[in-house]
């Protein structure tokens, strides 16, 4: 239901031909969406460490290939998370306008209904080729997305490059699960693609070295880690705010890792436990570097997310259960911090038509509710105590300095960087006096805006005051996951 939900949205907004019709259809399909996640999450039983609510067919029966999905507590809260998400896009994108010839006014929401089903099914998925076909599938739609409703010249320059990376990467990710699925072969004597089965076999060590390369080249380019971020900058100035807050709140690529090539791969991923620390601790300084020297909110805020999602890959290298807590906990503050603060970042263009630094200031006296909400997603995502980023971020930099204390020492650096790169750029853009005649008369946040912002902004302050119900949730699967890698 919560796949098919959205699919069915996508097709009726598709063939709709009045613009009013199809935002509030999308935007019920959205709001079910959530409520079908949380009773997901309802539904699930926390002591319990394996897949649960697991729905399985025959897909592909003489390869062994099935449609099999389940949740457990690593991918649990990304579906709440990743369905209020795709709401606010569809409210910031309320009256979104094709750059190129006009369209049918529903088939912005189609396309976005459809990644949402895409991005979903990623989360859910327990078949390695399901998981790719789904990882693939959201292509499609983003192509679209940012050509045709993107902002400048450039978005159609944006979206191919986008999507020439990701399908480049695409190669050594299917290399690697076919890999996976021929090494199980090897030694049981059958192909499998499901991903329990695989997780109960271990692989033989030289293969395991082969798959978690290629999986991890193949996560690396959507995490992005460097120097597979190019596609990065160009994305985040050319495309829709609302979809950069998209693909840059939702870190599918670090799911990917945590999913797939470590727990498949553990002696290989142990052995070069290096290489994960070491990606890790260059996103985090080359990204707050980055962010520093951008002249846009929007370059700044993905540089900035660059950085920050460096602390998850350098979580990952400590195969602890806390530093994994850290790292879901500071995933699932992507999505309301990073992806917040770039759906602020869509109302902000829409009355000023630039996020360029030095056409703005004084944002805060004409419109100061959309000023603070950016504050507060801005300050959540440096991890300010009180604050959703700090429990994760505490957590990781602690087991950081435990298991790599050179790279944990460069992480608390990096980290005041990232800081030094939100606040300047804030100060220009939302202080001091009015500079754009469209700020000094543009309008505050709507309703509708003030409440898909409201609830990101309370879930950053709940989480950050009481972060336990979330960490006790996920201590059971981060332990299990340790002890998997372990062999015990």
């Amino acid at each position: 239901m919560l796949l098919a939900l959205p699919i069915g949205g996508a097709l009726t907004t598709a063939l709709l031909r009045r613009a009013p019709w199809a935002q509030w259809i999308a935007l019920g399909t959205t709001l079910l969406t959530v409520l079908l996640s949380l009773l997901i999450v309802a539904a699930f039983d926390s002591e319990q460490t394996g897949f649960q609510l697991i729905d399985a067919a025959n897909w592909i029966v003489g390869l062994n290939i099935g449609y099999v999905l389940g949740v457990d507590g690593i991918s649990l809260l990304f579906l709440p998370a990743t369905a209020l998400l795709f709401c606010g896009a569809v409210i910031a994108g309320w009256r979104i306008r094709a750059a190129a010839a006009p369209l049918s006014p529903g088939l912005y929401f189609a396309l976005l209904l459809l990644l949402e089903a895409a991005t979903l099914a990623v989360f859910c998925a327990l078949d390695t080729i399901l998981f790719f076909f789904c990882w693939e599938f959201t292509l499609l739609p983003l192509y679209f997305l940012v050509s045709l409703w993107g902002v400048g010249a450039a978005r159609q320059t944006a979206a191919v490059r986008y999507f020439l990376v990701m399908l480049a990467s695409g190669v050594p990710l299917l290399f690697g699960l076919l890999a996976m699925a021929f090494g199980h072969a090897e030694s049981t004597g059958t192909l499998a693609f499901d991903l329990p089965t695989l997780l109960a076999t271990p692989l033989p060590v030289a293969t395991q070295y082969v798959v978690f390369l290629l999986l991890l080249v193949g996560f690396a380019a959507k995490v992005p880690l460097v120097p597979l971020h190019t596609w990065l900058p160009s994305l985040a100035m050319g495309a829709p705010a609302a979809i950069t807050a998209l693909i840059v709140g939702l870190k599918l690529g670090a799911y990917g890792l945590i999913r797939l090539a470590i727990p498949l791969a553990p002696i290989a991923a142990r052995d070069l436990h290096w290489l994960l620390a070491g990606c890790g601790t260059l996103a985090i300084l080359y990204g707050a570097v980055a962010a520093m020297a951008h002249s846009n909110l929007r370059g700044m805020l993905a540089y900035t997310s660059l950085s920050h999602v460096g602390l998850v890959v350098l979580a990952l290298a400590s195969f602890s259960a806390s530093a994994l807590q850290g790292a879901l906990l500071q995933l699932l503050n992507f999505s309301v911090a990073a992806g917040g603060g770039f759906l602020v970042l869509a109302f902000l263009q829409r009355r000023s038509g630039s996020t360029d630094i030095a056409q703005l200031g004084g944002v805060m006296r004409s419109m100061p509710l959309l000023a603070g909400f950016f504050l507060l997603f801005g300050l959540a995502g440096i991890g300010l105590p009180g604050t959703s980023g700090f429990p994760g971020e505490l957590l990781i930099i602690v087991a950081a300095l435990h298991s790599h204390t050179g790279a944990g020492l460069a992480a608390l650096f990096g980290t005041v960087l990232a800081a030094a790169a939100f606040l300047a750029p804030f100060r220009r853009a939302f202080l001091g006096p009015l500079r754009n005649a469209e700020i000094a008369a543009g309008e505050d946040l709507l309703p509708r805006e003030k409440a898909v912002l409201l609830v990101p902004a309370l879930l950053i302050l709940a989480v950050g005051v009481y972060p336990m119900p979330i960490l006790e949730l996920l201590r059971p699967t981060a332990e299990a996951w340790v002890a998997a890698l372990a062999g015990l």
